[in-house]
């Protein structure tokens, strides 16, 4: 057993002009990065890190953009044998204040030794800390330079132990970064291990992605795994694609790519927004596998993919499927790539009240299931019902997992890690069943909302919507509803107000859009203002949401 640092300095030494990374930037040329850069990039911030009295085992928390600096900075955390923590950077459509209460919120559970970031955005981040914080060092990408001889002799990360945690992910939720996940360096190595297997990764492989790192499908897939495992990378802006989405074809076109991984919204927003003018002289037969994953799969995003990009060189046979998450370093099933994906057709209705996916082939309510493939071969999987009690195939119940990759627990927040963990499997929160081995999602336990791949928590949603002037205490909804068209959930929030006026449940509407845009990830679009004693109610009287959405879908959306 080895260690990210061990794994690096192999690459160095054997390869070290190798392709590691190639960096896309919009009107900009390509950035080739090798193995040797890499390594020489990240030794550079090592050495700072070193210099700053930042100890081995303590948390780097990094905001960085895409970019070197952001790629070297993380691996440069790994070999001082730092934990680096991946943070999204403040956007547009986050307030200034919401995102330092959301920093100062994380420095707070995660207690980071030093925080890595530009010298335009260090006054942002010293607003964040406080007096008493954890923080010793603020450091700055323009201050760090590469190490054009790095000596392996002083790095700190060649003598981390297997077991040591090697980084944090952070699951993405609405207003910002949820529970750390700690994984250690043997967890994450068994994962990509028996990954490689499943998908059948190869030197011959290119893997194209734009996903964000700090989102387990980007960090390991689109990032972690082709550096260790030495498989080119093509990486692009998450801004940049959504922006220009044909970039993604574009770039599998030209560097040939083979793999990527893209959320179930994703196959339909390619599909609807790329134009025939961008796809000039694009092919894409080089790719085998399009991975659906980190949201509930649409059967019929997989076809508006499929016949929009099959002129194109597409194999409709490359439509592969994954389940996945960050308490399992990543992939917990894959699907498609030794045969096409599994697709069930069940009984919609008898999934909906009584909890099994009968097999029908014409008539009644026909629900297309797509198969999120089998358990990786160091996985083990289970379905169980409320009382954790295991239910027989076809039969709906929560998905618990076992393996030899599971997170070590959520970072200082023992409570978290006890109530995830019920002997020594972990409970996912998700809904599915099991069916001749494959296994399928079908939703979330605890209502959470999964928008573009990113989740969201109702919870969060309601308090800034209940703050809307007028808006009655309490009385706040909030949930998902898929939208066809986008492949993707769209966001719902019903809130009661105490007025009949027309003018007025309009004007409150509006507020309530402008705090959720302002106040979270989450663009909100569809809202609706009812009267008094339209909600419906828990025994203990709270809002219910699964039945206010119900509700909300038997009557028209007039708001």
């Amino acid at each position: 057993m080895t260690t990210f640092a061990h794994a690096l300095r192999q690459s160095y030494l054997e390869t070290p002009d190798r392709p590691a990374i190639y960096l896309q930037f919009s009107r900009q040329p390509d950035q080739k990065i090798t193995c040797g850069d890499l390594v020489r990039g990240s030794a550079g911030y090592a050495s700072a890190l070193a210099g700053a009295g930042i100890q081995p085992g303590e948390v780097t928390v990094l905001i960085l953009q895409h970019g070197e600096a952001l790629v070297c900075a993380f691996f440069g955390a790994i070999l001082h044998g730092a934990i680096p923590s991946i943070m999204p950077f403040l956007t547009e459509k986050l307030s200034p204040e919401k995102y330092r209460e959301e920093l100062a919120a994380l420095i707070a559970t995660t207690q980071p030794a030093a925080i890595v970031t530009y010298s335009e955005f260090e006054p942002e981040v010293r607003a964040a800390i406080h007096p008493d914080s954890s923080v010793r060092a603020v450091l700055l990408s323009s201050d760090i330079a590469p190490d054009p001889a790095p000596n392996f002799d002083l790095l700190n990360g060649l003598r981390r132990s297997p077991d040591d945690i090697v980084l944090l992910q952070h699951s993405s939720g609405t207003t910002g970064l949820q529970k750390g996940v700690a994984l250690s360096h043997r967890a994450v190595f068994n994962q990509l291990d028996c990954y490689s297997e499943a998908i059948r990764l190869s030197e011959d492989d290119v893997i194209v992605s734009w996903l964000p790192l700090y989102h387990d499908m980007g960090l390991i897939a689109g990032f972690i795994m082709p550096v260790l495992s030495r498989v080119p990378l093509v990486l692009m802006s998450p801004f940049d694609w959504v922006r220009g989405p044909y970039r993604l074809m574009q770039a599998v076109s030209r560097y040939r790519g083979t793999l990527a991984w893209l959320p179930n919204f994703a196959y339909n927003f390619c599909a609807q927004k790329i134009r025939d003018r961008d796809l000039e002289g694009v092919d894409l037969s080089s790719w085998r596998a399009v991975i659906n994953c980190s949201e509930p799969i649409h059967f019929k995003s997989h076809e508006m993919f499929r016949e929009r990009f099959t002129p194109y060189g597409l194999r409709p046979e490359a439509l592969a499927t994954c389940y996945a998450m960050a308490e399992n370093v990543f992939a917990v099933t894959q699907g498609g790539i030794e045969s096409p994906v599994a697709v069930d057709r069940v009984d919609g209705r008898a999934l909906l009240t009584e909890r099994v996916a009968r097999p029908v082939s014409d008539g009644g309510e026909v629900l297309t299931m797509v198969s999120c493939g089998r358990p990786l071969s160091n996985v083990r999987v289970r379905v169980l019902d409320d009382q954790r009690r295991d239910l027989p195939e076809r039969h709906l119940g929560e998905i618990a997992l076992q393996s030899d990759c599971m997170l070590t627990g959520y970072y200082h927040r023992d409570d978290a890690t006890g109530q995830a963990l019920h002997d020594g499997w972990y409970l996912t929160g998700d809904l599915g069943y099991i069916a001749d081995g494959e296994a399928y999602v079908t939703g979330r336990k605890k209502e959470l909302i999964i928008v573009g791949g990113k989740n969201v928590y109702p919870q969060d949603l309601e308090r800034l919507a209940g703050d809307a002037p007028g808006v009655h205490p309490g009385r706040v909804v909030a949930f998902g509803v898929f939208n066809e068209e986008a492949g993707t959930e769209d966001v719902v929030v019903v809130a009661e107000a105490d007025t009949d006026d027309p003018a007025d449940r309009q004007r409150i509407a509006e507020e309530i859009r402008q705090r959720i845009n302002r106040g979270s990830d989450v663009a909100l679009r569809r809202v609706k203002v009812v009267g008094p004693k339209w909600m419906l109610k828990t025994s203990s009287g709270k809002p219910a949401r699964l039945a206010n959405r119900d509700k909300y879908l038997s009557e028209p959306d007039d708001a």
